[in-house]
C-alpha cells in the first residue's frame, strides 16, 4: 500500500534507525539526538547555540531541549554571548571531554557496521541523496 510513499519509508527507516543509535548511545546515557549534539559541541566549542541548531537542521526550541539535557548530565555549559545577551556559547565540561573519544568510536562503529551492510556506495550515495532531497524542502 505505501510502497511508494516517501514519508512512511523514511519514517519507518527512521525508526530503525534509532534503535540502532540508540544502541550506540546507551552506554553513555544519551539519547541519539543528545549524542549527536554532544559530537557537535564537542568538535567545535564555544559554539553558539544558534549555530548548533543550524548545524542539526533543529529548531531553537529543541536545540534548548536538548542543551537542557546535557547540562542537567553535567556535559555542556551555557554561557552567554558577549554579543548578543539572548544567545549562548556552549562549551562542553571536562566529563564530555572524558568521553569524547568513546563516543566518537561508537558513532563511527554504526556508520562502518551501515556502510558495510549496504556497502559503501550505496551507502554513501544514499547521505548525500538524502542531504539533497531534505535541502530541496527547505
Amino acid at each position: 500500500m505505501f510502497d511508494r510513499c516517501i514519508y512512511f519509508n523514511t519514517t519507518a527507516l527512521a525508526r530503525q534507525l534509532d534503535r540502532v543509535w540508540t544502541a550506540a548511545f546507551a552506554p553513555f546515557d544519551l539519547t541519539p539526538p543528545q549524542g549527536f549534539m554532544l559530537r557537535a559541541v564537542l568538535a567545535r566549542p564555544g559554539l553558539l547555540q544558534s549555530e548548533l541548531a543550524n548545524e542539526l537542521k533543529i529548531a531553537r526550541a529543541t536545540t534548548t531541549r536538548g542543551l537542557d539535557g546535557l547540562e542537567a548530565k553535567g556535559l555542556i555549559v551555557r554561557t552567554k554571548s558577549s554579543g548578543d545577551k539572548r544567545e549562548s556559547l556552549i562549551t562542553p565540561t571536562a566529563a564530555a571531554l572524558d568521553i569524547k573519544d568513546a563516543l566518537n568510536a561508537a558513532s563511527a562503529a554504526v556508520t562502518q557496521r551501515l556502510s558495510g551492510l549496504f556497502g559503501a556506495e550505496v551507502f554513501a550515495g544514499f547521505v548525500d541523496q538524502a542531504k539533497a532531497i531534505a535541502a530541496k524542502l527547505e
